[in-house]
């Protein structure tokens, strides 16, 4: 059930109105999630701006299965769903989304990133010198390292809010969570 209600597009004003027409612009639709976190418009403010700042140094392929993986983690089915989608239209094979969601990638470079995402969440941001050198030694550099961590840190706020708003899923639905591995392990 949803806790927060989702703003509606077609009657919202002022700078909320402003926020919705500009996500309607950019994807076609307003996500639940974007109407939902309209109810404050300084949080769909400040999550489109840090969002648009964080694409510069990691593909986009990198930032979704960052987002699998810490929605799993953090049991968000909602991101699981909204990311599985928004994976493939990046690229992303099924097979593909479904590694990133249990913490891993084929491509070595990318699995270095989601490991050391994963290590974040999990350590509550205390990730390991072995765990930071492992991402290094992968390829990483010192600002794609920085926008992992970034990114992770957008993915826990999109993450908490979901599961404290109850956002209704408005994307296709995933298995959820993964049945025969624990995102934990």
């Amino acid at each position: 059930m949803q806790r927060i209600n989702a703003i509606k597009h077609e009657v919202a004003t002022g700078k909320t109105r402003e926020l919705l027409d500009g996500v309607k612009a950019k994807l076609g639709f307003v996500p639940n999630m974007m109407a939902t976190m309209a109810s404050s418009p300084a949080v769909l403010e400040a999550y489109l701006n840090f969002g648009d700042a964080l694409g510069s140094s990691l593909s986009a392929k990198v930032r979704e299965r960052i987002a699998l993986a810490v929605a799993e983690i953090n049991g968000c089915e909602y991101c699981a769903a909204a990311h599985s989608a928004i994976g493939k239209m990046s690229g992303l094979s099924e097979d593909e989304i479904e590694s990133a969601r249990r913490g891993g990638s084929e491509d070595p470079k990318a699995d270095a990133a989601v490991k050391f995402a994963k290590a974040l969440v999990v350590s509550r941001g205390h990730a390991s010198t072995a765990e930071y050198d492992a991402v290094k030694n992968a390829g990483h550099s010192e600002k794609e390292i920085s926008e992992i961590v970034a990114n992770v840190a957008l993915n826990i706020l999109t993450n908490y809010f979901n599961i404290t708003a109850g956002t209704e899923v408005d994307f296709p639905a995933v298995e959820f969570p993964l049945a025969s591995k624990s995102a934990h392990a």
